[in-house]
């Protein structure tokens, strides 16, 4: 029982003595000296900090350290490569920061874009690096607070481009789309349940990748269009392609109608809303005028004209995104498909019922010659009546203004 005790003590008796010891180095040990980044925020960390212009060049430490940057244990001097930590102060004006040092791949892609272009031209609104990822702040896109977290896209992008004075100044194109497309269906969808899976801009224009839609290989050129809205509507892209609008397409044909054609580009509605159903109407008139004018000439076209949406469309009866010319038996208004499609409002719709003709045209003899002929008489008719109560009207003013200034009207010596 001795032995036990005794190793107890000489173990207590070691442990004070290396603790005495540790105490002691500690004490003797001079403190590491300070990085490089506390070295430079011992000014920068003063929030009221301006430089020489008077800009701000404040830096808040917390920030920068919870950063993708900071998080790497990046140095300032990495990013500000003609400032050394042992020769401060430093210039007043200090060089660009260079992110291609690091990201090469996104810097390349970068010049020569949209932005990119638009900067070596001499425009300095055009967005840089900055602009969209921050400076001292940045954080990984995953990071539901990061500036390009898809939840976040529109509002970034929306600095310059849902701004009216920041468009006049930078002469953006399309103006101010920030707000079309905050109010568009895509842009509501970003703030409900489907934020996650909404498309925002970069889903459409790409984020280091942005050409304008004149270059061809940009999303948004004329010909990737339909490709583009695709990538989220494939059944709506599959039934436009095997539509004529679609074959006129794949034969290079870019002058027919694409998705933006119909539904527009930022601005984009729900397409069961009546205004939209009424509106697009419009848009089939863009290229088909003279169907427009028949159309509006009945019964269903004066009634959508005044915007009531429960009355057939052009895509009530020719379809919307598969739409096929008569001549096919698969269209909508083929002979073989006709009935079924006046049956869709009108149930009791018979064949002789679905043999009017939607389009008639009082101009068009060929297509329409008894129309042709009855529209020839009632203008006939109607310029015969409105001529011969015309000729009558004045030979009726002649008499009264003879009547009235006849010699001795007013003395009681007219003639009864």
């Amino acid at each position: 029982m001795s032995i036990p005790r005794t190793l107890r003590a000489i173990g207590a008796v070691l442990f004070l003595a290396f603790g005495t010891a540790a105490t002691a180095l500690a004490a003797t040990t001079p403190a590491p000296a300070p990085g490089v980044n506390d070295t430079c925020l011992m000014c920068h960390a003063d929030k009221d900090a301006k430089g020489a212009t008077g800009k701000s060049i404040a830096v808040d430490g917390a920030k920068f350290a919870a950063s993708v940057h900071g998080a790497s244990t990046l140095k300032c001097t990495d990013c500000h490569t003609d400032v050394a930590a042992d020769k401060i102060p430093h210039a007043d004006q200090l060089k660009p920061v260079n992110c291609a040092a690091c990201h090469d791949k996104a810097a390349k892609e970068y010049a020569g874009t949209v932005h990119g272009t638009a900067r070596k031209g001499g425009n300095t609104v055009a967005a840089n690096c900055t602009d969209c990822h921050g400076t001292h702040d940045i954080l990984r896109s995953k990071d539901p607070a990061s500036r390009t977290n898809h939840a976040n896209i529109e509002a970034t992008c929306s600095k310059c481009h849902g701004s009216d004075t920041m468009a006049a100044t930078g002469k953006l194109p399309g103006g101010n789309i920030g707000g079309k497309f905050h109010d568009s269906i895509h842009g509501q969808a970003l703030k409900g349940a489907a934020q996650g899976s909404a498309p925002t801009c970069t889903n459409c224009h790409g984020a280091h990748s942005i050409q304008p839609k004149a270059n061809e290989a940009s999303r948004t050129s004329r010909a990737r269009v339909p490709e583009t809205c695709g990538a989220c509507h494939k059944p709506e892209r599959d039934a436009f392609m095997n539509g004529m609008h679609g074959k006129l397409r794949q034969d290079g044909v870019l002058a027919a109608p694409g998705c933006t054609d119909c539904h527009s580009a930022h601005g984009i509605q729900q397409h069961d809303t009546p205004k939209f159903q009424t509106e697009v109407i419009k848009e089939c008139g863009t290229c088909h005028a003279d169907y427009l004018a028949t159309y509006r000439d009945t019964f269903h076209g004066q009634v959508t004209a005044l915007g009531y949406s429960r009355m057939a469309t052009c895509a009530s009866c020719h379809g919307a995104h598969d739409v096929l010319p008569a001549s096919n038996p698969a269209s909508m208004v083929s002979k073989q498909n006709r009935l079924k499609t006046c049956q869709a409002c009108h149930a009791g719709a018979s064949e002789n019922f679905a043999s009017f003709d939607p389009h008639a045209s009082k101009h068009d003899k060929a297509r329409n010659p008894l129309y042709y002929y009855a529209a020839k008489f009632m203008e006939f008719l109607l310029f015969g009546v409105f001529a011969f109560f015309g000729v009558h009207t004045v030979f009726w003013l002649y008499r009264e203004l003879r009547e009235k200034f006849a010699p001795g009207r007013g003395t009681g010596k007219e003639r009864h």
